[in-house]
């Protein structure tokens, strides 16, 4: 018996000489030491002892169990500091290497336009307002005037969550929600991310931002449309940019008109970029419908208003003179670290 324990105790030292890891100690521990290990067998065999002699053989398993726990134990701290020692080499730090350089960001050139445009509203007097992006069918058609059977209302050009709720197609559905409230005069400007089932092209996608402006109050005329345009297009464009109003039609203004500005690449003379025109398609406006004041519970004979709307890609894309709507969201920092 006592040659079969030192053989087991040997056969354990070799093993525990080779071993590498923690994971392989913990096999050789099951090996010799677990509940069907090599000491735990000559225990069982300890019934084929003569009575007299277990006392004896049961000091030798003990001290065979007691120098292979040693051992293990002493392989085990010496592969711990081992793998810490790895793991400090790996983690040294250089403190004499240069830092890393930090990259800062900026303002996306949506956000530039964004800026500029509400640092003049807000200083004419405009408060800026928002809106649910997910919106009610009434607030985005039926109180801006446009009937059920209006193109505008087709599943192809809008997103219908089901038959009354839609993503908005515009924020004068916004404006719709505030003339309801009442609280006279009104001068608001509504920027947000409208909706609409657009191929995306170099001019097109189906999520893109809008720009709405109102203004309701006592003996608001087309002339006072006019002058606030005319004063927001020199200060995109340059003071010397012109304006010019070409009659359209919009269900919720009356009259409407389109507004062209100067080209303020040529200075109105005829290029490239303005198509040879001279002139450079810019928003669309009209004084406020007596209808939709009326829906709004506003009296139109008391009151008038006058209201104007404007993409804000447009506005980014003209200003920067940038060719493609796809820049603006592809995300290429090349395009973007130009602003």
């Amino acid at each position: 018996m006592k040659e079969r324990l030192q053989a087991i105790r040997n056969a354990c030292f070799e093993k525990l000489e080779q071993a590498q890891s923690l994971d392989v100690l913990n096999e050789i521990r099951v090996e010799f030491l677990g509940k069907k290990g090599a000491l735990t067998e000559v225990l069982k065999s300890m019934k084929d002892v003569a009575p007299e002699e277990r006392p004896k053989v049961g000091a030798l398993v003990n001290d065979a169990r007691t120098a292979i726990e040693n051992r293990l134990e002493e392989v085990k701290q010496a592969l711990e500091r081992k793998l810490s020692e790895l793991r400090m080499a790996e983690e040294t730090i250089d403190v004499t290497l240069p830092a890393k350089r930090m990259t800062e960001g900026h303002r996306h050139v949506n956000n530039i336009a964004l800026a500029e445009v509400e640092r003049f509203f807000v200083g004419m007097g405009y408060e800026i307002v928002d809106g649910p992006e997910v919106e009610e069918d009434y607030y985005n058609f039926e109180a801006l005037n446009i009937p059920a059977n209006h193109p505008a209302k087709d599943e192809q050009d809008t997103f219908y969550i089901n038959g009354k709720i839609l993503l908005r197609t515009q924020t004068s559905s916004v404006q719709a929600r505030i003339m309801e409230k009442g609280k006279l005069p009104l001068r608001i400007l509504s920027p947000g991310r409208v909706y609409r089932a657009d191929e995306v092209d170099a001019t097109h996608s189906p999520c893109f931002h809008q720009v709405e402006g109102l203004v309701v109050d006592d003996n608001i005329t087309f002339a006072d449309l006019k002058g606030t345009l005319a004063e927001f297009a020199k200060e995109m464009f340059g003071a010397e940019t012109k304006v010019k109003f070409r009659p359209h039609h919009f269900p919720f203004t009356e009259p409407s008109a389109e507004m062209d500005v100067s080209c303020f690449k040529c200075g109105g003379k005829g290029c490239r970029f303005c198509k040879g025109s001279g002139w450079i398609e810019i928003l669309g406006c009209g004084m406020v419908h007596p209808r939709v004041l009326t829906m709004s519970g506003i009296d139109p004979e008391k009151y008038t208003g006058f209201a104007f709307g404007v993409g804000l890609e447009r506005i980014a894309l003209l200003k920067y003179e940038i060719d493609d709507l796809r820049l603006l969201y592809e995300n290429d920092l090349r395009f973007l670290k130009q602003f």
